[in-house]
């Protein structure tokens, strides 16, 4: 029987108040700004069937999406009805979660009656999770950390003893590790305790019937969504730095009818360092993609995906086999929403984005703290330029498709010995256009040591830019520096001398449509903002401005972009 509108409404409002309780709960308790303050986690509910009901509005599609997926392995594992109250089930296997090993699925049952009724799970980035620590110059993963297959990690309320020793002995930050482990099971209970206050109120069994309706809604809605595109395929491809060589992201898009497939034959073969990606990682970022720019007002659950289908043939750069590396598999993965974006730019151009800096930039700092002797090792998360669209901006130092929060200097300064001498917009980093693409950020780090400290940083976009769209301009690529002349690779770890100064130039996000189409006087507000200088207005956009007295020269400008035109 189908659920009638008013009590779908109230119950789907009450699913989401539920599962942003147990991301509240999960972040408020945190003993890390990983998850604190950064929000690099996922929170969500899953019927007893393992299919994903409702998530968090905080988190990454990354966790989220593929958490999705991994929760029908974690039941194959454990079936509902062999669970017991009190169990808690974990892994970080790549290729059935988030495709790193330092993000860490936690899953708990609902139970109600007896009955497993329901399943609460989020995934949390942890700070540590051993072996190199946050690199991409591991040869396979059993250099990245230690795996943790599906199993328990609470038995029936009691902790399995052994598996929590294994952690605290193999991670350099045992205290925050463990601590988060606690706190994602308490995230997970307070979502248990909310979802059976509300189904008490309606007096019901279980989610059963309520997650019937939710699935099926959201599925007709994504195929009604997807049988509005004309049928055919629809080719893109986007380079991204690689290490030595660049990858070349190549994929198509088939639309038939009601059903859409990505398909990422032609992709590169997996590469020996670790920015290889495992599918469902792949799934998930693609699948955003695809909801960014088709149906964002969709909710994102099991209905919206089963429209969708995602390919790659395994062993590839998108579909890596075991055991290869993946500790920096997001220098690939974050670009397919601006794959399937590039992929969409014709068949509608008002939803798409163009690409942006799109890889997150993480930094790892771990050494020796000057005057305390105390050990640290700390990492954080760093965002550059969006892609513009039609109509509007990219947005400056922000995390898309991440969606990770920028973690305050002042937060950086507190919980590491480590100073940040400058955090600032990168003048002309944003791409030219129509829309401009949204600036990078420099930030210049000085390490509190009088020893040589360990540097790691996942970094792309230094070689290639991220492309514009429909004429728009590519931004600016990232740079690494030190003040000192020490080398700093984008995804190798090095050790620096003491005295070294670390800044890094984030990349900027391409520009759409024309520059010389850009209204004139939002130039001049850009210069005046210090967002473009008054070169580049007028090279690029073709606008001409007094520097003196900060005026546009609306003579010159029409001069200027009628010889450039």
């Amino acid at each position: 029987m189908a659920i009638d509108q008013v009590t779908l409404d109230i119950l789907w409002a009450r699913l989401i108040a539920t599962t942003n309780d147990q991301a509240a709960a999960l972040m408020r308790s945190s003993f890390t700004s990983i998850v604190r303050d950064a929000a690099d986690l996922a929170a969500g509910v899953f019927d007893r069937r393992g299919r994903m009901i409702a998530q968090a509005v905080t988190g990454t599609p990354g966790h989220i999406n593929s958490m999705a997926s991994g929760m029908i392995h974690m039941l194959n594992k454990f079936p509902a009805d062999s669970l017991r109250p009190g169990d808690v089930i974990v892994t970080n296997d790549p290729w059935f979660t988030a495709s790193q090993l330092n993000d860490i699925t936690i899953a708990t049952p609902v139970f109600k009656n007896g009955r497993c009724i329901a399943l609460f799970a989020n995934c949390c980035h942890a700070l540590d999770i051993g072996g190199r620590g946050l690199s991409a110059d591991s040869r396979s993963v059993f250099e990245e950390g230690i795996q943790i297959p599906i199993m328990k990690l609470m038995d029936q309320g009691k902790p399995v003893e052994p598996l929590w020793d294994i952690i605290k002995q193999n991670v350099r930050t045992p205290d925050e590790v463990v601590g988060d482990l606690h706190c994602q099971i308490v995230g997970n209970e307070q979502g248990a305790k909310q979802l059976l206050q509300f189904l008490d109120e309606f007096d019901l069994d279980d989610i059963e019937e309520l997650s019937d309706e939710i699935i099926n809604r959201s599925e007709r809605a994504m195929r009604a969504r997807i049988a509005m595109l004309p049928d055919g395929e629809y080719p893109y491809q986007l380079t991204v730095d690689g290490f030595d060589d660049p990858l070349v992201i190549k994929a198509k898009l088939i639309v038939d009818g009601d059903h859409l497939t990505v398909d990422f034959t032609g992709s590169p073969g997996q590469v020996p360092l670790g920015v290889n990606v495992t599918l469902n990682y792949t799934t998930a970022y693609t699948n955003y993609g695809v909801k960014c720019a088709l149906a964002g007002d969709i909710p994102n659950n099991e209905g919206s995906f089963l429209p969708l289908t995602v390919t790659a043939p395994e062993g590839t750069l998108l579909n890596a086999a075991f055991p290869a590396a993946v500790g920096g598999r997001h220098l690939v993965g974050h670009f397919l929403p601006s794959v399937v974006m590039g992929a969409l730019a014709d068949a509608m151009p008002d939803n798409v984005m163009a690409p942006g800096f799109d890889g997150l930039w993480d930094t790892h700092i771990a050494g020796v703290e000057r005057g305390s002797g105390r050990h640290f090792s700390y990492t954080w998360f760093s965002a550059g330029g969006t892609g513009a669209m039609k109509g509007k901006d990219g947005m400056s130092a922000t995390a898309y498709p991440s969606g990770i929060a920028g973690v305050p200097a002042e937060t950086i300064e507190t919980l590491a010995p480590l100073v940040v001498l400058q955090r600032s917009l990168r003048v002309d980093s944003g791409g030219p256009g129509e829309s401009r693409g949204g600036l990078g950020q420099t930030m210049e780090i000085e390490v509190l040591t009088d020893e040589d400290y360990l540097f790691s940083g996942l970094y792309e976009r230094t070689k290639h830019p991220a492309p514009g769209l429909h004429g728009g301009a590519p931004g600016k690529t990232g740079a690494l520096r030190t003040n000192n002349g020490a080398d700093l690779k984008p995804k190798i770890t090095t050790m620096l001398s003491a005295d070294t100064v670390t800044i890094l130039e984030m990349p900027g996000g391409g520009g759409f449509g024309s520059a010389y189409c850009r209204d004139a006087t939002l130039v001049l507000e850009d210069v005046m903002d210090g967002y473009v200088s008054v070169e580049q207005a007028r090279t690029a956009y073709g606008v001409v401005i007094d520097p003196e007295t900060m005026t546009l020269d609306a003579a010159l400008t029409q001069k200027q972009r009628k010889t450039i035109s």
